[in-house]
């Protein structure tokens, strides 16, 4: 698959499932280039000579951060201070939607509406520029009037209304109700940021 599907130059990225994580992570995992396309953003080749001008990123990983309509002013407000956002260090939003009993994905409003939501607080904050996939994740969460509602009348509320848990849908469509920013350790567990 060429660049053009990892959305390059952007500093906010937008896929869905597994399938779109693994896409953009492979750019971002990207250590050594050719000697000859060494550039500010992949600044690793493996020339000797250029290696030691490279920074030096030993134990540097890009973090993991969970994000809901629950905390997502305090996730975009947490990656823009500590530097994410720009097409130097980008951040990819990944809505993971739902699996149609074939084990496709089912691309589910809920995630959409709050990946847009994130990318709206993110390019208020100032991150960008956003790619074409994250300015429309933005635009239907921004064209939205009543993201809730949206939700609980979508596949996924009536679902889960139907099988008595329609609590859950009010719950977790409460939009900035909590400030913990979840980040994966090393072991693959989410813990509150400090």
């Amino acid at each position: 698959m060429g660049d053009w599907a990892a959305q390059p130059g952007c500093g906010i990225r937008f896929e869905w499932g597994a399938t779109g994580t693994a896409r953009l992570a492979a750019e971002a995992a990207c250590l050594a280039v050719a000697r000859s396309t060494v550039s500010t953003q992949y600044p690793w080749s493996l020339s000797p000579t250029q290696l030691r001008r490279s920074p030096f990123t030993a134990g540097a990983v890009a973090p993991v951060v969970a994000a809901c309509l629950r905390n997502v002013t305090a996730v975009g407000s947490r990656l823009t201070q500590h530097g994410y956002g720009g097409s130097e260090r980008p951040v990819a939003v990944i809505a993971a939607g739902e699996r149609w009993p074939d084990g496709s994905l089912r691309p589910a409003p809920e995630d959409l509406l709050a990946a847009g939501a994130l990318i709206a607080d993110l390019g208020s904050q100032g991150a960008g520029p956003l790619s074409a996939e994250a300015a429309c994740a933005r635009a239907c969460a921004e064209a939205t009037a009543d993201i809730p509602r949206a939700i609980a009348a979508s596949a996924s509320g009536r679902e889960s209304a139907s099988a008595g848990f329609a609590e859950d849908v009010v719950i977790a469509t409460e939009e900035d109700a909590c400030t913990v920013v979840p980040v994966m350790d090393v072991e693959g567990a989410f813990a509150a940021a400090t």
